[in-house]
């Protein structure tokens, strides 16, 4: 099933009620309630919001991916249960174990999966990508010449323009790119622990500070659905700089956005969970290939 994304962006005070979550306003008046089986993310984009502890407990016993934003309101934090799957023990030592090898080559195909993506996308707006599909063919195990980095160089000038440069802090449609990423960040990350994998623990990605490395890894192939997203914003709101709350709604239908993964179409966030699951089973020498999707 589909889970909800909601987003709250007013100083109400959350609580649970027989299995659901209640928006409550100050004085007390319940203004909305959802099932916490139905809800997939829950965004918080307020400073004054409350919630009790008996519903943090009910997110994380469902899996459910709480955003928490900052005073800039951008995504900042999120919660995400530890126990989420029943071998999750032996799906641990599974990874742990990976060989370098075996690495390696799910990086390779994570690598080739994204920059065809890219290709696609490219394809998809009128735009040249001769030269990605033939980096995508010359992507070697582990990415040890970083084809990546060669091919995000020729992306970029071709989806908008030789002036733009991707950068976090940088010109829009970057303020579009950076809350898209993290969005996709958090799904990642929930369909990981899902599927009984440590997020800290990357193919490729190693930096001390992340505690998302994994989620920074399986993202790679899905970050052509936020750049389409954000390229349609930019269109639509030339030169805006900050995020108003309908560019976050337009941000927040990636999870819902039809992807082709194997042999179906599904939404974006239920794509996740069969990557993720692909991944659990190369881990565990059942497979030796990820399920990613084919932009379209």
């Amino acid at each position: 099933m589909l889970k909800r994304t909601l987003f709250i962006s007013n100083p109400y005070y959350l609580s649970l009620k027989n299995s659901q979550l209640q928006v409550s306003e100050r004085g007390g008046m319940v203004l909305k309630t959802a099932p916490v089986e139905d809800i997939g993310f829950l965004v918080l984009d307020h400073p004054q919001i409350s919630f009790t502890m008996k519903l943090v407990e009910e997110l994380s016993e469902n899996n459910v991916a709480t955003v928490f934003c900052d005073s800039k309101h951008m995504p900042s934090s999120m919660l995400l249960p530890l126990d989420a799957h029943h071998i999750q023990n032996e799906l641990f030592r599974a990874q742990i174990a990976a060989s370098e090898p075996l690495k390696k080559n799910l990086w390779k195909q994570t690598i080739e999966a994204k920059v065809k993506n890219q290709g696609r996308l490219l394809d998809k707006l009128g735009k040249k990508s001769v030269q990605l599909k033939n980096i995508a063919k010359a992507v070697k195990s582990g990415d040890s010449d970083n084809r990546e980095g060669f091919a995000a160089r020729i992306y970029w000038i071709a989806l908008l323009g030789k002036d733009f440069i991707r950068d976090r802090y940088g010109e829009p449609p970057n303020n579009f790119l950076n809350y898209g990423y993290i969005l996709l960040r958090s799904a990642v990350a929930r369909a990981l622990a899902g599927s009984g994998l440590l997020a800290t623990l990357g193919i490729h990605h190693r930096n001390r500070y992340n505690a998302f490395c994994l989620a920074d890894d399986i993202m790679e192939p899905y970050r052509p659905y936020v750049d389409e997203i954000a390229f349609d914003l930019n269109e639509k709101y030339p030169g805006t700089f900050g995020l108003e709350k309908e560019h976050k709604a337009e941000l927040l239908q990636l999870m819902t956005v039809d992807v082709n993964i194997g042999e179906n179409k599904r939404p974006l966030m239920i794509a996740l969970q069969q990557t993720t699951a692909s991944l659990a089973r190369c881990f565990a020498g059942e497979q030796r290939k990820i399920c990613y999707p084919v932009f379209e």
